[in-house]
C-alpha cells in the first residue's frame, strides 16, 4: 500500500496538485495503521492493490471534538491503472454502508481547498461542504465535507461489484 501511496504522491506532483506532500505518511504509519484494522482494500490479480480506503471513527485533529456518530473517509487511493471505473465511487458508497451498519449518522472527508477537482468528484458523490480548517505548519487549509447517512439497512449489493479486504486480507463482503 505504501508503494501506491508514493506513486499517487507522484503522479498529484506531476500535475501540480497539492493534495498529499510526497513521504507525508512514512511506511511505518500506514504498517501501524494496518494492524490498527484502518484500512480496506481493493485487490487485483495483476495490480495487486487496486484501491484503498482508510475508516476512522472519530478524526479530532480535523474536525475537532464532536459527539456525531459518523465515518471519517482518510487516504481514498484508486490505481492509476484502473483509474476511471468507478473504484472511488465504489468505495465511498462501501464506506457509507459500513457506516450505516455500525449505526453512523453521517460520512465524513476532507481534501486540501485548493484540490478542486477532488472537492468536484465528492459533490458528484453527494456530499457537501461544511466548513474550513486551517493547518498551521506544514499542512494545509482543508475543505470538510460530509453526507448524511440515511437510516435504515444498506441497500443489497448487486452482483458484480468488487470485494473489499479488510486489513487481514480477509473479505469484508460487499
Amino acid at each position: 500500500m505504501h508503494e501506491l501511496r508514493c506513486q499517487i504522491e507522484d503522479w498529484l506532483g506531476e500535475q501540480g496538485i497539492e493534495q498529499w506532500g510526497h513521504g507525508h505518511v512514512s511506511r511505518q504509519e500506514i504498517t501501524e495503521q494496518i494492524q490498527a484494522g484502518q484500512w480496506y482494500l481493493v485487490r487485483d490479480p495483476a495490480l495487486g492493490v487496486a484501491a484503498a480506503v482508510r475508516l476512522l471513527w472519530a478524526d479530532p485533529e480535523v474536525w475537532g471534538a464532536d459527539d456525531t456518530l459518523a465515518v471519517y473517509v482518510h487516504g481514498l487511493m484508486v490505481h492509476r491503472g484502473v483509474t476511471g471505473r468507478g473504484l472511488g465511487a465504489f468505495l465511498l458508497n462501501w464506506a457509507a454502508e459500513r457506516g450505516r451498519a455500525e449505526g453512523a449518522a453521517v460520512i465524513r472527508l476532507d481534501c486540501v481547498e485548493s484540490n478542486t477537482a477532488l472537492r468536484t468528484f465528492y459533490q458528484r458523490q453527494g456530499f457537501q461542504e461544511v466548513g474550513r480548517r486551517d493547518f498551521n505548519g506544514p499542512w494545509y487549509s482543508a475543505t470538510l465535507l460530509e453526507k448524511t447517512l440515511p437510516p435504515g439497512p444498506p441497500p443489497a449489493s448487486p452482483a458484480g461489484r468488487p470485494i473489499v479486504h479488510g486489513h487481514e486480507g480477509r473479505s469484508t463482503g460487499r
